[in-house]
């Protein structure tokens, strides 16, 4: 398949010159955007043996990234075929950097409607991205995140990534992976997100995870538990003293998964994580909010937490008392 962009037209003199070559209404320049992109062909077809990019290279790649969430620039790219060049340099790529970055321009193009419905329909690209998050890189899983959670955002094209991802068993292992292994907060955070607007779409995907027995995929590292349940709870414990919005994310996951049967079978299980996501969201409201001494301004900020929290608390003692559970939900003062 032929992906090379085309040139864009001679430029002329003056401002004439100058109007041809800017793209659209910005002051961006075609000729050295097409510039840039050819030389990512080049890099494309190096890829496999290229460990590290240039101090220029990164740069320019970085001067793409920042232009591609301009409307105008965006067209630009798809325009010329710029999301087939940069899938084969994903496909390709040994440099977590350039990697990073592929995606992450990516991410930026598909925050337009038009722009996201040509990614969206390129199966392999979202055959690759799915992939993609069970990578070792936290900066690739950061921006393969971000730029999921930007086209599960756009109505028209949701569907699309839903059942690719239904379809795709690996996502949620990778995203429990995620979950129960990493420390950076920007990765937790955003996978929360991805987990909260994935469940907040489809109710039938949510149970599903939630019952699912943990693979094989387990031992990938050594004893972690790839459980759905543990490993949000994990992350939104990691998140406690580092991120108030991720935590609140990870709180509105729980709450989702206990107003369903299948969630709330799975915390009333004798060995299942109930007490310990009873004792951690006491442990949140009671030490972290609703404080003696705060003003009430903090408490208008931690409004969502504290409904949140609550609405949890009252699913949960629901659960205590249909499954006749037998730890003690008054053992806090909430």
């Amino acid at each position: 398949m032929d992906r090379n962009p085309s040139p864009p037209p001679d430029q002329a003199d003056g401002d004439q010159g100058e109007d041809l070559d800017a793209i659209g209404d910005t002051v961006y320049s075609k000729h050295w955007l097409f510039s840039t992109l050819t030389r990512l062909i080049q890099v494309e077809e190096n890829s496999e043996d290229q460990m590290q990019l240039s101090d220029d290279e990164e740069e320019d790649l970085c001067k793409v990234w920042d232009m591609a969430m301009d409307k105008d620039v965006a067209g630009f790219l798809q325009e010329f075929k710029a999301a087939d060049i940069l899938l084969g340099v994903i496909a390709k790529s040994r440099c977590p950097r350039l990697t990073e970055i592929c995606v992450g321009i990516l991410g930026n193009i598909a925050c337009f409607p038009d722009t996201c419905a040509t990614l969206s329909q390129n199966e392999d690209l979202g055959a690759v991205l799915l992939l993609l998050l069970g990578d070792a890189d936290p900066p690739t899983l950061l921006e393969t995140s971000r730029l999921l959670l930007t086209c599960l955002s756009q109505k028209d094209f949701c569907s699309l990534w839903l059942q690719r991802i239904q379809q795709q068993t690996s996502v949620c292992s990778s995203l429990c992976f995620i979950m129960s292994s990493s420390i950076n907060t920007d990765l937790l955070e955003k996978v929360g997100e991805l987990i909260d607007k994935l469940f907040d779409l489809d109710e039938e995907l949510m149970k599903c995870w939630i019952t699912s027995q943990p693979s094989g995929e387990k031992e990938r590292d050594g004893d972690i538990n790839l459980d759905l349940s543990l490993c949000l709870l994990e992350a939104a414990k990691q998140l406690r003293s580092e991120s108030p919005n991720g935590l609140e994310v990870y709180l509105h996951i729980f709450q989702l998964l206990t107003t369903v049967e299948e969630g709330i079978q799975v915390f009333a299980a004798p060995d299942g994580p109930g007490k310990s996501l009873w004792e951690f969201v006491s442990d949140v409201v009671c030490e972290d909010l609703c404080q003696p001494n705060d003003l009430p301004v903090v408490l208008h900020e931690q409004k969502t937490q504290i409904d949140i929290s609550f609405s949890m608390r009252n699913n949960i003692i629901k659960l205590t008392k249909k499954e006749c559970l037998k730890f003690d939900v008054n053992k806090s003062q909430m």
